[in-house]
C-alpha cells in the first residue's frame, strides 16, 4: 500500500519537460516547417547572424513576452552555446509551451545565416 501511495505521489508531481535536439535534427524540423525558431540571445548577437525566419526574444525578457506565443505551436529555442536556450526551455515548458532546445546553439549551427 505504501509503495502504491509513493508511486502516485511521485507520478502526480512529475512536471513536463523539454527535449534537446541536435543541430541536424533542428535543421530537418526547420526545413519541414514543424517548428518556429526563437532566438534568446542579445540583439547584438542576433544581428551578427541568425537562423532565417527566427524571432528574437532575449532571455532577459522572455518571461514577460511569453504570453504572446501560441501554446499550440512547437518552438525550437536557440542561443549561442545552448545555456540560455536551456534556461528559456525550462521557463517556457513550466508555462505549458512545447519546446525543443537546440544543443550547441549557434556555435554548432552550419546552416544558412541571415544578418
Amino acid at each position: 500500500m505504501l509503495i502504491v501511495l509513493v508511486f502516485l505521489l511521485v507520478s502526480g508531481c512529475s512536471s513536463a519537460s523539454y527535449k534537446t535536439v541536435s543541430v541536424d535534427e533542428a535543421m530537418k524540423m526547420i526545413e519541414n516547417g514543424s517548428v518556429k525558431v526563437l532566438d534568446v540571445r542579445t540583439p547584438e548577437e542576433y544581428n551578427s547572424g541568425h537562423i532565417p525566419g527566427s524571432k528574437l526574444i532575449p532571455l532577459q525578457v522572455i518571461d514577460g513576452l511569453s504570453e504572446q506565443l501560441d501554446k499550440n505551436q512547437q518552438y525550437l529555442i536557440v542561443c549561442r552555446s545552448g545555456n540560455r536556450s536551456q534556461q528559456a526551455s525550462e521557463l517556457l515548458t513550466a508555462k505549458g509551451y512545447e519546446v525543443l532546445n537546440m544543443a550547441g546553439g549557434m556555435n554548432e549551427w552550419s546552416g544558412e545565416v541571415e544578418q
